[in-house]
């Protein structure tokens, strides 16, 4: 497989959807709604992201021969893809929390709705 490198992927855009958006963001909207379902705060969202970037850039260097953070030849290459691994799941995460936040407190406080 021939890295063609794009400044959101590293070796392919199918690979990117396949590993980041669709195996990590799965986790990521997990985190984001058990964080919101725990009323845990957003920097214990952001911790388990970083977790999850982690793990998702392994996936990616273990079977689609991307970079990782060791050796320190790849590391800069490493993280600027693990930055957008992360900006990506965090975002994902983050609508997850917002969706599961959102419906808890319709329910809990649904007489505050207007009309």
């Amino acid at each position: 497989m021939e890295n063609e490198m794009g400044l959101l992927w590293e070796v392919s855009i199918v690979e990117f959807l396949f590993v980041t958006v669709i195996l990590g963001g799965g986790g990521a909207f997990a985190i984001g709604r058990s964080t919101a379902l725990g009323w845990s705060g957003w920097g214990l969202m952001a911790f388990y992201v970083f977790l999850l970037t982690l793990a998702v850039r392994f996936i990616h260097f273990s079977l689609f021969g991307g970079t990782f953070f060791l050796p320190l030849s790849g590391f800069w290459t490493a993280l600027h893809y693990g930055l957008v691994d992360y900006v990506v799941l965090f975002a994902i995460a983050a609508a997850g929390r917002s969706l599961v936040r959102s419906r808890q407190m319709a329910r809990q406080y649904g007489f505050l709705k207007a009309g």
